[in-house]
């Protein structure tokens, strides 16, 4: 089952990089911030249909939710609206590979120090050196 879900995860970063390059587009013709607007009331319908159809849980407890894990809506608009800007600077490739040395770098520092519900896991040399060698290919495709 566990290659299954690094599938999904290489799905999901390559549905990244697709994304990027096609709302970079989007925001030259409708505005960056209109842009991710645009996905986020777009996916907000997909969603809510999912959950229509498909979930499971109780939304309705949201309230006894940890204040601190709501923030993840912000995060993703500060998320996706970065790489809607950065893309026509920079370019597709560069931008993911800088964000992935950022979340590689901050899940680092999450797992070392067990923030957020997560079992601590100390930073070894192996992790820096996956870092070192991400920012060596930033600086090469650049």
């Amino acid at each position: 089952m566990r290659p299954l879900y690094y599938l999904l995860a290489l799905l999901a970063g390559a549905a990244l990089s697709f994304e990027g390059a096609i709302y970079a587009e989007l925001g030259k013709s409708i505005g960056q911030v209109e842009t991710s607007f645009y996905n986020f009331a777009a996916g907000t319908i997909i969603v809510g249909l999912l959950w229509l159809f498909f979930g499971k849980g109780e939304i309705s407890q949201i309230k006894r939710a940890p204040k601190w894990s709501l923030l993840g809506g912000l995060l993703g608009v500060v998320y996706l609206t970065s790489i809607v800007i950065s893309v026509p600077f920079v370019g597709v490739g560069v931008t993911m590979v800088a964000v992935i040395i950022g979340q590689m770098v901050m899940s680092m520092v999450i797992e070392h120090y067990g923030w957020l519900g997560s079992e601590p896991t100390p930073v070894n040399k192996e992790k820096i050196l996956a870092v070192v060698s991400m920012t060596a290919a930033l600086l090469l495709i650049n």
